[in-house]
């Protein structure tokens, strides 16, 4: 178990940053293996059209191609929001060791929110840390939401927050 888990939540915080300056959803998420980051990510879903282009999922598809296989044994997922179904569904198969979230999220939330994927058969459970660093994540988070309705209200949005 990492020491140190808010180091690497840090750098999942900048990779949410930058999805918030590209009017994403500020998601972001780090791939750490022994200690070094060997993938980064934001959200994508808006500019890159794509449902999958989650965070998560844009990290572990770079960790795989970084560290050469699907089996990321060894590996810490770092990410700001608490991972939905199709995410938690990833770090399941992908095998992730580790995962440690920021925000918890009532609606979508797969490791204990919403309901807990762990709580299943499936061939693997990995090890969940909630709330690191939680006030940062959470208050990106509704910062964001709280501009983009504010100017929804002043019809300076269109439907994906962007002027």
């Amino acid at each position: 178990m990492n020491q140190n888990p808010q180091r690497y939540m840090q750098a999942a915080l900048a990779q949410a940053r930058c999805a918030a300056r590209r009017g994403e959803v500020p998601v972001g998420a780090v791939v750490v293996k022994d200690g070094v980051i060997v993938a980064r990510a934001y959200n994508t879903r808006e500019t890159g059209k794509n449902a999958l282009y989650h965070a998560e999922l844009r990290a572990i598809d770079r960790a795989c191609r970084r560290l050469g296989g699907w089996r990321l044994v060894g590996c810490e997922l770092y990410v700001t929001l608490e991972p939905c179904p199709m995410c938690a569904g990833a770090i399941v198969n992908s095998r992730i060791e580790r995962v440690y979230f920021g925000a918890r999220d009532p609606k979508a939330g797969a490791f204990g929110s919403l309901f807990d994927i762990n709580s299943y058969g499936l061939n693997h459970k990995p090890d969940v840390t909630g709330g690191v660093l939680e006030d940062r994540c959470s208050l990106l988070l509704s910062n964001f939401f709280s501009e983009l309705r504010r100017r929804k209200s002043a019809g300076t949005t269109d439907k994906k927050g962007e002027n």
